[in-house]
């Protein structure tokens, strides 16, 4: 009985030590679109069409420009990152107007562009005053 409870609290004690790697295997690992193939991200899924193609040029900027080296700085990394993500919705707001019919649409892509525009000359000039 004694041998059975020692290899039984044996065996808890060295999961509790493996616990941690297992955990640490099973979570989520951020993604580094410095190491993606943005070549690739040009060429649509599905129609090859004119817009599509154009928006995944957008994309594929947008990914690109989105691949900072991250400075531990929250607020740096936060401007940095969203400035490449406000371009492309811009781009795509670009590409609506360019191929776009649907009015409302292309009034959003108007709202879009001029809000975006507004919002990176905002974090570049903070980016300025903060040493990013």
């Amino acid at each position: 009985m004694f041998r059975q409870q020692a290899v039984c609290a044996a065996t808890i004690a060295l999961l509790s030590l493996l616990a941690p790697f297992a955990v640490a295997q099973d979570a989520p690992k951020p993604m580094d679109h410095s190491q993606m193939n943005h070549e690739s991200m040009t060429k649509p899924e599905g129609d090859k069409g004119p817009s599509s193609q154009a928006f995944a040029k957008a994309n594929a900027r947008m990914h690109e420009g989105m691949a900072i080296t991250y400075t531990g700085k929250a607020d740096v990394d936060f401007a940095k990152g969203m400035i490449a993500h406000h371009q492309g919705a811009i781009d795509m707001a670009k590409v609506e107007l360019e191929f776009g019919t649907d009015p409302n649409l292309r009034a959003l892509a108007q709202e879009v562009i001029a809000a975006q525009e507004t919002e990176i000359t905002r974090m570049k000039d903070w980016l300025a005053k903060n040493g990013g």
